[in-house]
């Protein structure tokens, strides 16, 4: 069946051909496709819908005992104590600190990696 259905038209949510199904699905609905099926001779309306939401946790590309490099500032003196608890060295040179992955993996300080 779907190998002789053509879609003609993808609208997003508020678009005219759409308030209806709005109402109806709320925010949930994500966008109306018009489908049309030459053979069968028919128009077919179909609704792409969220049904779940979950956060997304993206794996670092790390192993625990990778050194990575951490931007922080001077003033950022909380972090700055956490990079030397867990072992981290300050490298003017680059301004930068050197850790491993292992010692601050599910902290904060895994936003502040400078991925290459």
């Amino acid at each position: 069946m779907l190998k002789d259905v053509k879609t003609c038209n993808n609208l997003q949510p508020g678009r005219k051909g759409t308030k209806r199904l709005l109402e109806k699905y709320g925010d949930s609905l994500l966008c109306v496709r018009y489908r049309y099926d030459a053979r069968r001779g028919v128009r077919l309306k179909t609704v792409e819908l969220i049904v779940e939401e979950k956060a997304l946790q993206v794996p670092l590309p790390f192993h625990d005992e990778d050194i990575v490099d951490i931007l922080v500032r001077y003033s950022e003196k909380s972090l700055r104590e956490m990079l030397k608890a867990a072992g981290g060295k300050w490298d003017p040179g680059s301004k930068l600190w050197h850790v491993s992955y292992g010692a601050i993996r599910g902290t904060e300080l895994t936003d502040r990696i400078l991925l290459d």
